[in-house]
């Protein structure tokens, strides 16, 4: 039976809160009936009318009483509206969630997890519709982490709740909320890397032949990828391999060195939605390349990303304004 992203991030809730007394909503517009701006959160107020818990507009006092929560043995999930809102909460996140661990002499741990819908392509304008996860990543202390529609998202959210004891940030694609989850994608292998250092999945999608490069991406360009290299295969007779990544940082050094080493091709793309300013795809490419370098091997890099303006709010102009899966496939062919 298929079922969408927020389908399976819902499930996964309903899941986490019922196996664990410990786990606390917390957040804006989470009560039924409304069940959130998203409708994430559907359903768990009627059935869990004591650990849901609606607050006042104010992403910094909702972080930081989570963070209180967190410290005292529970383990709060939190539900920013809009993922732009998260700055409003960075000092929780940045100088205290974040810190703790080590302020405190390891005599604590801060088991909070931030749900943050992010990204654009709904016409919500400049202010609500951008990609800041790159901000956080970086910073010691705080894992920052995307699922998509390859794998199981509601499988990520238990992990990151129930097995990870450091404050997460959690990336979702207002855009993937509505598609379905995918397990498998025909005339691929699919290889999924994780290890103690590096937990949450890495995904690669590999063709049976050698590949002619390597795509990586993350959280909403996923289906936008994946409908690139589907394209290069058919219309252009490139074979070109999709790598998801979920764990955006601490950065995935073990699973990105252990596809340098043994992927094929020399071309290396990598697609975001954010600019690509100092961003995600500049730390992946720095340490693919430094593993090429390594082996002795070449590498053609690109970096396709968001235009480096504010997301405008008319439709044409935003579509413009963002990287498309013909941006990716043009960018890639444009390398042989």
């Amino acid at each position: 039976m298929s079922v969408t992203v927020l389908q399976s991030i819902n499930q996964a809730l309903h899941g986490l809160m019922e196996s664990d007394a410990r786990v606390v909503m917390i957040g804006e517009d989470i009560l039924d009936p409304y069940g959130g701006a998203f409708k994430v959160t559907k359903g768990l107020s009627t059935r869990f009318p004591d650990r849901v818990l609606t607050t006042p507009i104010s992403e910094a006092a909702i972080v930081g009483v989570a963070t209180g929560l967190a410290l005292r043995g529970q383990r709060p999930i939190v539900e920013i509206m809009f993922g732009d809102f998260l700055f409003l909460a960075g000092d929780q996140l940045v100088n205290h969630a974040a810190k703790f661990q080590w302020m405190y002499n390891d005599q604590v741990r801060v088991p909070l997890v931030v749900r943050a819908p992010m990204g654009a392509r709904r016409g919500y304008g400049p202010t609500h519709s951008q990609s800041i996860e790159k901000h956080f990543m970086g910073v010691p202390g705080l894992w920052v982490v995307a699922p998509s529609i390859l794998g199981d998202p509601g499988a990520l959210l238990r992990q990151a709740t129930a097995e990870c004891d450091g404050p997460v940030v959690f990336i979702e694609s207002k855009t993937c909320y509505g598609r379905e989850v995918v397990d498998s994608v025909p005339g691929f292998t699919r290889t999924t890397l994780s290890d103690p250092s590096s937990p949450f999945a890495t995904t690669w999608l590999r063709h049976e032949s050698p590949a002619d490069g390597q795509l990586w991406c993350y959280g909403a360009m996923t289906p936008h990828a994946l409908e690139a290299v589907q394209h290069l295969k058919h219309n252009e007779g490139l074979l070109i391999d999709l790598v998801v990544s979920s764990q955006l940082s601490p950065s995935p050094v073990s699973h990105i060195r252990t596809i340098a080493e043994t992927a094929t091709g020399s071309v290396w793309c990598y697609a975001e939605e954010a600019s690509v300013d100092f961003g995600w795809s500049a730390e992946v490419s720095a340490q693919v390349a430094a593993t090429v370098q390594e082996n002795g091997k070449t590498a053609t890099q690109v970096r396709v990303g968001a235009a480096s303006h504010p997301i405008p709010s008319g439709r044409l102009q935003e579509a413009a304004a963002l990287p498309s899966a013909s941006d990716i496939a043009m960018r890639i062919l444009n390398c042989f």
